[in-house]
């Protein structure tokens, strides 16, 4: 997080994010889900300041239960922002019988831990396109986590506008702390809220190593790498495993 400037980085975000909406309409609304973690806290609170807490949805959507849904209603609670909870549990489970029926699909662990956010994702645009005024869906990604691409295609790594996705969770933690948001909410342990584990025992390594091992890399290599080589063959494998959801949707040109 060399020389990284929050207070700077808050204004230009706030700026790009008041011209995306206002390009649209005065009354254009951001829809975006809030999970309690880090990266939708502080994503809702760039957009309050941007065009204000009557023009942003915040989306609660447990699957069934969720542990940590109290967190998700403070940050709401906090910000002042207009919510709705969307239970996608049965939708899950009516999903999941239907495909269990058909001999073509085989109910494998990456499938069903894909499910759930694309469910989400479905479920916020449906938000979207519930309102009476442009609505847009915002894209909660950061920077840290597409490298690795600890994301769902068409799910959480969808959207309509994004506001984290040039920022490091380190940084995106620091401007948290420059918000004055909860602590509590900006430093807890991140989770998918689905599996049970953090995303650090998903990954298998922190996300302050990852953040260091980007600095590096954007120091060009300057001196030492900061992480072991084992890690950086685990990253890196990652990384170029998932690039696909970063690039768009290849396609045929005649010329």
């Amino acid at each position: 997080m060399k020389n990284f400037n929050a207070k700077e980085v808050i204004e230009k975000d706030v700026t790009y994010l008041r011209n995306f909406f206002n390009g649209f309409s005065d009354k254009s609304i951001a829809v975006i889900g809030i999970s309690g973690g880090k990266d939708s806290t502080v994503a809702a609170a760039l957009l309050k300041e941007a065009i204000g807490a009557d023009r942003v949805i915040g989306v609660m959507m447990p699957n069934t239960t969720q542990s940590d849904i109290e967190d998700s209603k403070k940050v709401c609670e906090f910000l002042g922002i207009r919510h709705t909870t969307v239970n996608i549990g049965e939708i899950f489970d009516a999903a999941k019988k239907t495909y269990e029926a058909n001999d073509m699909i085989s109910m494998t662990s990456q499938l069903l831990t894909n499910l759930a956010p694309r469910l989400r994702m479905a479920t916020l645009y449906a938000v979207a396109q519930g309102q009476n005024a442009p609505a847009f869906v915002v894209n909660t990604c950061n920077r840290s986590e597409d490298y690795v691409g600890y994301s769902t295609k068409y799910g959480d790594a969808a959207g309509d506008v994004s506001v984290l996705q040039d920022l490091m969770v380190c940084e995106v933690r620091a401007i948290g702390d420059e918000l004055g948001l909860p602590t509590d909410l900006v430093h807890k342990a991140p989770s998918d809220g689905l599996c049970g584990k953090t995303d650090e025992d998903n990954l298998g390594f922190t996300y302050a190593a990852l953040d260091s091992y980007i600095q590096w890399l954007d120091d060009d290599k300057a001196g030492e790498c900061p992480i072991e080589a084992s890690l950086v063959e685990v990253i890196e494998k990652k990384h170029v495993a998932n690039l696909h959801k970063l690039k768009t949707l290849p396609s045929f040109a005649r010329q």
